[in-house]
């Protein structure tokens, strides 16, 4: 694994990879969660990737190509590199033009909803040539709900983005909606009016769940709708709403402290 944040964590935890996988991560205090996990704690890429047949890049959207381009040189011939971060696909592309051209196969792989808490069950779309063999490879490795989307690098990651747009904005919306209602002293008011016209969930306990999610993941949420906004306008979309969407993501993140 390459990065080893909280789907690292999870998925080496749930799937008892203990002796069976290493990892490294650029923040050095993430040592202590591999190690208890049970995953070998590698001093660099090149230690963490010798001899693997499988790489699971685990950085952040912004940091997927960049991962990729330090290494590829140092990817077993024939190893899949397999790309969960939630990259747009012109981005995905251009990492696995520089995988490829280092010997290994890409798999361009889609993360379809928070790791937690259905941890190996966690729904996965994958794409590109290698596709059916990266299933296989992840399958070996416990995980259970995955779907070949095409064997195209890009086609995994845009189906996410482009689903991440209303996912993501609504979160936006709700917080915009919130602060303005809040400030008016109607936020009950405005929420019963929510609940009147959709049952689905009560709009309180909607509302609160979004504020939760944006607060908890607000940077990586905002670099994932940076990398959707480059969708849309790959596209001829002027992503409006999803350029506020970032806004909104990354005020959250900062008004409660996350890096």
């Amino acid at each position: 694994m390459i990065g080893f944040g909280e789907a690292g964590a999870t998925f080496a935890r749930s799937g008892n990879w203990a002796c069976r996988a290493s990892a490294y991560d650029i923040a050095s205090d993430r040592a202590d969660a591999m190690r208890e996990t049970g995953v070998r704690a590698a001093a660099n890429a090149t230690e963490a990737m010798a001899g693997a047949g499988l790489v699971l890049s685990l950085v952040s959207a912004d940091q997927a190509l960049q991962a990729a381009e330090q290494c590829a040189p140092h990817i077993a011939p024939g190893a899949i590199w397999c790309d969960m971060n939630s990259a747009s696909p012109d981005t995905k592309r251009a990492a696995a033009a520089v995988i490829e051209a280092a010997g290994g196969r890409y798999a361009d792989a889609a993360v379809m909803a928070p790791v937690n808490p259905a941890v190996l069950a966690v729904p996965l779309l994958i794409a590109g040539d290698c596709a059916e063999a990266a299933q296989s490879a992840l399958a070996a490795l416990g995980f259970s709900n995955m779907r070949v989307v095409g064997n195209s690098v890009g086609q995994a990651s845009a189906i996410k983005l482009i689903r991440s747009v209303m996912v993501k904005g609504i979160e936006a919306l709700t917080a915009e909606m919130m602060a303005a209602a809040d400030a008016a002293g109607v936020a009950g008011e405005v929420l019963a009016s929510l609940d009147a016209s959709e049952k689905a969930l009560p709009w309180e306990a909607r509302a609160a769940y979004n504020l939760e999610r944006m607060a908890a993941h607000g940077q990586r949420r905002a670099a994932e709708m940076e990398e959707a906004a480059k969708v849309l306008e790959a596209l001829g979309v002027d992503p409006v709403m999803t350029r506020g969407t970032v806004i909104r993501q990354r005020l959250a993140a900062q008004a409660n402290g996350e890096a």
